[in-house]
């Protein structure tokens, strides 16, 4: 039972990109030099194609920033509710059966018996040495060495035709809307669909779309009855934990752009237009910031950070709460970190801006400076601020891995990709080998990086002046 709505730091600003982030979209969509480029965005095969696998990634985050205090009622009789000191998300709701489902220890992706032999008491007595049988995983079938493989195929087929009915449904609600827009009736919308004829590549969009939704619904079909990509040394289910590590990935990428973009375009900008004192003292304070290494002002940061924890336990009530509160320490410290790059592009275009026949002119007519700056200089280094944010995004996603074996990265009670592969150090050690915490955790960052890296690309060409005009 859901009780209380709570808002953890990380919750808040999550929202509050998202509502500059759609503010962002309406001013773009009224101004042609912003609407011209996005559009290209959208024309492009790999640029939907991506989007769409960002969406899904994107939409798994924002559900799992929706937390809640689950209320029990531990007396009958009374029937009194009591606050619970856990903290679940929506997301925890959703996915019940993968958070509760935990087994005694390791046991293989879609495995029915533990990893490893035990000694298992017959009724008669006796005892023997054999993998025992698991406690969710496969509990349905009767004879697993007889019916394991009929039962998997025939999940994964049933799995397969929802994800293609789904997809049916909604490309027909695609065609539908389309018809509605424009000549040629239903028949006619998607045959140009089908035909890859229409301006937006609505036919890759539902290619992935309907790859993304087969995967998606076998996943679920397994991950019902088995567990999709086993188990960790405690019995948690690794599916579950790479699905939520997926909103940690998010928030390094995005919160981390959030610190750091005020202080790199103001102080860019600035450097770069009155020149002066004010640009030596800009470039002295990120020379000197990127003269120390970074990794070890993320280890100092994280350490004092502790000790605060430490001495002030009585400030938090969960231990979500001050695994976030370490989530947030680690966004500012990398985003004070590396703001100093965006720095320094802005303050070349502004340098080269300011001379500019339109800027002199404004200069001359004797315009203010900060008018100058938000109607001439800003508007015009836009694009070069685009980029480097989708370019940055997937290296703040590997990075949150690294520090994270290194153990200076998120909390270990949080789940990530990084802690996954931190864990893993040690079972790739073992005999025998437990290989799919590392394997589930490379396949998720894998997907994510690639498509931000497609999708930075595609942004990119579109944004940068240089190509359009060689375009």
């Amino acid at each position: 039972m859901m009780g209380g709505l709570v808002i953890l730091w990380t919750d808040a600003l999550v929202f509050l990109l998202l509502f500059f982030s759609v503010a962002f979209a309406v001013y773009a969509a009224r101004r042609e030099h912003l609407r011209g480029p996005w559009r290209q965005v959208v024309r492009s095969r790999v640029g939907v194609s991506t989007l769409v696998i960002l969406s899904f990634y994107v939409v798994i985050g924002l559900l799992d920033s929706i937390h809640f205090e689950p209320q029990f009622s531990p007396d009958q009789q009374t029937g009194a509710q009591v606050q619970s000191s856990e903290v679940y998300s929506l997301f925890d709701r959703l996915v019940q059966p993968l958070r509760v489902r935990q087994e005694k220890t390791y046991s293989a992706p879609l495995a029915t018996h533990l990893y490893a032999k035990e000694n298992i008491e017959q009724p008669d007595g006796t005892v023997i040495r054999d993998f025992p049988r698991l406690q969710y995983g496969g509990a349905h079938l009767a004879d697993p060495e007889r019916d394991w493989a009929q039962d998997i195929m025939r999940l994964s087929l049933i799995g397969v035709i929802k994800g293609l009915v789904v997809t049916l449904v909604m490309a027909n609600i695609l065609f539908a809307l389309l018809a509605a827009r424009r000549s040629g009736g239903f028949a006619g919308a998607a045959k140009e669909v089908l035909s890859g004829k229409s301006d937006i590549p609505w036919r890759s969009v539902l290619i992935t779309l309907g790859l993304l939704l087969m995967v998606l619904f076998w996943a679920v079909e397994l991950s019902s009855r088995y567990h999709l990509l086993g188990t960790d040394k405690v019995g948690e289910d690794v599916f579950y934990q790479a699905l939520k590590s997926i909103r940690t990935g998010l928030l390094i990428g995005t919160l981390t752009t959030l610190v750091m973009l005020p202080a790199a375009i103001l102080l860019g900008i600035m450097a770069g237009y009155f020149r002066g004192w004010v640009d030596d003292l800009i470039q002295y304070i990120y020379t000197t910031l990127n003269s120390i290494p970074g990794v070890l002002l993320i280890a100092a940061a994280i350490l004092m950070l502790q000790i605060y924890m430490s001495n002030h336990a009585d400030e938090f009530n969960s231990l979500v709460e001050r695994a976030d509160l370490r989530l947030l320490f680690l966004c500012i410290i990398l985003g004070v970190t590396s703001w100093t790059g965006l720095c320094r592009l802005l303050r070349g275009e502004a340098m080269k801006l300011r001379e500019v026949d339109y800027v002199q002119a404004a200069v001359a007519f004797g315009v203010g400076h900060f008018q100058i700056i938000l109607r001439h200089i800003l508007p015009n280094v836009l694009h070069i601020v685009m980029i480097t944010v989708v370019l940055d995004f997937s290296g703040l996603v590997l990075a949150e891995a690294v520090l994270s074996y290194v153990n200076i990265g998120v909390d270990p009670t949080m789940n990530s990709w990084g802690n996954m592969i931190n864990s893993a150090r040690l079972e790739m050690a073992r005999e025998p080998v437990v290989w799919w915490s590392l394997m589930a955790a490379m396949i998720f960052m894998f997907t994510l990086v690639l498509s931000a890296n497609l999708f930075s690309d595609v942004v990119r060409d579109a944004f940068d002046p240089r190509l359009r005009s060689s375009r």
